[in-house]
């Protein structure tokens, strides 16, 4: 898969939400985080993307859970679809497993690694960040487009 050419489609476990997105890039990502963790009922294993198009927003929850992000959910079954910026800008963080397919991805990327719990640990190496370090450049980022 190149990033930012192949749609991809998924949705919500009552087909209730159907969606299509881009992805940003070629990779997979996973935030340890407490809200997260606490949202998916785990990991939260995420692709960004750009370009999410939701096909019916009837049945779209949103909940706003830090003055810059929102979770967003099937409000039917509960299905975790994906995390945004409350202004609308920068990447979409699709849940990986709302996808219905998506070859050719890489773990590329934890973050939160401070909040991750000691009794798991993915196996292999890739690029992770505290969260001291990912809202800094979150906050990097914001400034950059003012």
């Amino acid at each position: 898969m190149a990033a930012g050419t192949e749609k991809l489609s998924g949705g919500c476990l009552c087909g209730s939400v159907r969606f299509m997105a881009v992805a940003a890039k070629a990779e997979m990502d996973v935030c340890h985080c407490s809200m997260c963790r606490r949202w998916s009922g785990g990991v939260l294993m995420t692709v960004p993307c750009t370009d999410v198009a939701v096909a019916d927003e009837a049945h779209l929850g949103v909940y706003h859970s830090s003055e810059w992000g929102e979770r967003v959910f099937c409000r039917n079954c509960g299905t975790s679809l994906f995390w945004r910026q409350r202004s609308g800008e920068g990447h979409v963080a699709v849940a990986f497993p709302s996808l219905d397919n998506a070859p050719g991805l890489a773990f590329a990327e934890e973050i939160f690694i401070d909040e991750k719990p000691e009794l798991y640990a993915f196996a292999g190496e890739r690029r992770r960040k505290t969260g001291e370090q990912v809202v800094a450049e979150f906050f990097a980022a914001q400034e950059g487009r003012q």
